[in-house]
């Protein structure tokens, strides 16, 4: 007996000096953006990590309290929660109102300019509010941080991340400019297979859609260089040497992208970068009793879960009407987010509530098809049950992420803008009908359930890799170092070209040298 605690107590005190808790602190996006890195945040504290979160006082998803487990820095800025309302708001009706398209893709760029320079103004304040709050900063370097997380979308993470002297990564879906990865992570992207990211193309192109594609990427370079250029010159004020936005942004050790090749099309990625779609996934619990009872009396119809997301929280009274009317005419059960006007038009067959389990509902036997914006957490829980899609996209990435859904058989696409009651009816009739969606849909599931290391574990790997390690500089690639035009070997090739013309110069020149000297020559033999 003895012997056995002996040997217990020796194996307890090896475990305890195996645990390795840190300090890490959070740079966060709104919206679901923040969803998502919450999920990671709740994996690391169970992890026994300490995490402190930076928060403004006009954020407007991110509500600090005092039971969290999460530890909350709150620096005051100048405008209120409304003012991040407003530009989403502005975000969202610009993209509706000119819908990008190879026609308008140019009138689009103009028109999210104004947008764009809305958001980097209220960014630089949010910024302001951390770096030049003195008092914050020398509290947060006593804090002993040993990483920081930080979304791309809101600048400056990075910035906080290099004045603390500390390593940071990043967690995204894809950056804002769509050009991020390639231009400051240096992914290289190949436009004659690698679709442009918002191009609603494939990686099955034609000659017409890959003049499209290389367009497209061409536009992105363009806004990028063009819209975020300003920054260069605050990055450079802030750290006091000159530098850029995308220089500091390429010092991140590692990037998670919250997609996987469940979702993605095969294309070239850099050993920093790793995925981890689904992470916020989980297997579906019991409905509330009076949910439950709706669904099963759906019977062997099944039912429908319909949802286009936490920023869409109704539509207009014409657009609401004919959804209803097309979901009145299917035999499931239909349990629809909305918390608009009730529609004229809604069957005995469709309730609407101000929110759903949607995870939980998914995951339920007798779903039979999803209605989705897009976003990308409702796409990767759908995929996660093997569930098939009705997609009625809108803005940002929600027409691509439909578009690889389309490619993959999973899902079938309803123009939000041109709709019909008829058209979406036979959406939900081919969807639910033929069972080719459904077993594609399983057929992702399995992929994505597939994995050594579920996305989670794999994303809390990384950032403790990155903090036992202080970085992970090994897979940084040397690109980093380059200058643009050593990137792409212009110095190499214009000395190679400088060599060739060389001897071909001296080649002529050796040419008329010897034909000169043989017509001398002859002249002086017709002489003689």
């Amino acid at each position: 007996m003895l012997r056995k605690t002996i040997l217990c107590l020796a194996l307890y005190t090896t475990l305890l000096g195996t645990v390795f808790a840190g300090n890490v602190l959070i740079w966060p996006m709104e919206g679901s953006h923040w969803l998502n890195i919450k999920i990671i945040l709740g994996k690391l504290i169970e992890n026994q990590h300490n995490v402190t979160v930076l928060v403004s006082s006009g954020a407007l998803f991110i509500v600090p309290t005092t039971d969290s487990p999460l530890n909350f820095e709150v620096y005051k800025v100048s405008f209120g929660k409304e003012k991040i309302e407003n530009i989403i708001k502005d975000f969202v009706l610009t993209w509706l109102e000119n819908k990008p398209s190879p026609s308008t893709i140019w009138r689009f760029y103009s028109e999210m300019t104004t947008v764009i320079h809305e958001f980097h103004q209220v960014s630089r304040v949010i910024c302001d509010g951390v770096l030049t709050n003195q008092k914050l900063m020398e509290k947060l370097q006593k804090g002993k941080f040993d990483i920081l997380i930080s979304d791309p979308v809101f600048p400056c993470g990075d910035l906080i991340a290099l004045k603390l002297g500390i390593p940071f990564i990043y967690s995204l879906r894809f950056s804002p400019a769509s050009t991020v990865e390639k231009h400051c992570g240096k992914v290289p992207y190949p436009p004659s297979y690698v679709p442009a990211v918002l191009s609603e193309l494939t990686d099955q192109m034609s000659f017409s859609d890959r003049i499209r594609n290389f367009i497209s990427y061409h536009l992105q370079d363009y806004m990028f260089n063009t819209l975020w250029s300003p920054w260069d010159s605050y990055y450079s004020k802030i750290l006091g040497r000159p530098t850029t936005l995308c220089e500091t942004m390429g010092k991140a050790e590692m990037w998670l992208i919250r997609t996987y090749w469940d979702f993605e099309f095969p294309r070239p990625y850099l050993p920093n970068f790793e995925f981890v779609g689904g992470l916020h996934c989980k297997p579906a619990k019991p409905l509330p009793e009076e949910m439950e009872k709706f669904v099963q009396s759906s019977g062997e119809h099944g039912i429908v879960v319909f949802s286009l997301g936490s920023m869409v929280k109704n539509l207009t009274e014409e657009k609401s009407n004919l959804i209803a009317a097309a979901l009145a005419q299917i035999p499931q059960k239909v349990l629809w987010r909305y918390q608009g006007k009730k529609p004229d038009t809604l069957g005995p067959n469709t309730r609407t509530y101000d929110w759903i389990p949607q995870n939980d509902l998914l995951g339920h036997p007798k779903t039979k098809a999803f209605i989705t914006h897009g976003g990308t957490n409702g796409i990767y829980e759908a995929i996660y049950h093997g569930v098939p899609m009705i997609g009625v996209p809108m803005f940002a990435d929600q027409p691509d992420n439909i578009a690889h859904m389309k490619a993959k058989g999973a899902a079938v696409e309803v123009d939000f803008h041109t709709m019909t009651t008829a058209d979406m009816l036979n959406a939900l009739k081919t969807v639910i009908n033929n069972p080719s969606y459904k077993e594609n849909a399983m057929r992702l599931s399995r992929i994505h359930h597939d994995q050594p290391v579920k996305p989670l574990d794999r994303a809390v790997f990384w950032i403790e890799f990155v903090m036992r390690h202080k970085g992970a500089k090994h897979l940084r690639p040397a690109s980093h170092d380059l200058t643009w035009y050593q990137y792409h070997s212009l110095d190499v090739i214009g000395f190679l070209l400088a060599c060739v013309a060389t001897v071909v110069f001296i080649a002529i020149k050796c040419c008329f040298f010897c034909c000169g000297k043989l017509g001398r020559k002859g002249k002086k033999q017709k002489k003689a």
